[in-house]
């Protein structure tokens, strides 16, 4: 059984390197995707040359946008070119750990769930950006269990395994970091076969390069309500 591991980049050179060489203990056959997302801090260049000089033992596979489009823009252009029977995102920064893909997809081998979150909330250890941070991602989780019917703990954690044919066809839209929010809604009025593991979680501050703000919570209320009301 192959995995695909999906990581969007933009502006991400100082924690790539080491996202990349933590994979490669992944035990697993797999395949690498980068997006890289309109990146302007030479990421595309030194990809080609790690690429080229195979300096990680696995496959990458590397794609491009000529400009900034978007976290969501990015997956819906890597979940389109993955080949793998199972699917897992991976953050270009060290917020996440890579040392859980294994534990992610694990329930998806061997209990037959079709997917997997690694859930922020569910690790004492883990450690947010600030409280309005926190208290920000719990009402999106509440707000998608309420109207969806889920019994999420972390709708917006960036780790999520899948099972491809479903990923691959949930018809994802969203180009930016509300594409969690699609994510999380969708499959819960779908009633998949769904669990949380939890992981820990280490947040970075605005310095050392956190994208995600305000508005992006915004754009993920909007987009339940979207995605609810459309059902």
């Amino acid at each position: 059984m192959k995995l695909s591991i999906l990581i969007p980049s933009y502006n991400e050179l100082k924690t790539l390197p080491e996202i990349l060489r933590k994979i490669a203990s992944v035990n697993l056959d797999k395949e690498i995707i980068v997006i890289d997302d309109g990146s302007t801090d030479g990421t595309f260049d030194w990809l080609l040359k790690a690429i080229s000089d195979h300096a990680y033992p696995y496959e990458i596979k590397l794609f491009k946008h000529e400009r900034n489009m978007g976290k969501g823009s990015s997956l819906i252009k890597a979940i389109s070119e993955a080949q793998g029977d199972i699917i897992v995102i991976q953050d270009a920064d060290l917020e996440y750990n890579p040392k859980y893909i294994e534990s992610l997809v694990k329930p998806i081998i061997e209990d037959g769930f079709d997917i997997v979150y690694g859930s922020r909330i569910l690790a004492e250890e883990s450690e947010t950006y600030n409280i309005f941070y926190l208290w920000g991602n719990q009402f999106l989780t509440l707000l998608n269990n309420v109207l969806c019917g889920s019994r999420m703990t972390d709708s917006y954690t960036g780790y999520k395994a899948f099972k491809a044919g479903i990923i691959k066809n949930l018809n994802l839209s969203s180009p930016g970091f509300e594409i969690e929010a699609e994510i999380s809604a969708k499959i819960a009025l779908a009633k998949y076969k769904f669990m949380e593991i939890p992981i820990v979680y280490v947040s970075r501050g605005r310095a050392e390069g956190k994208k995600i703000n305000y508005k992006d919570a915004i754009k993920g209320v909007l987009k339940i309500f979207e995605i609810r009301l459309g059902k």
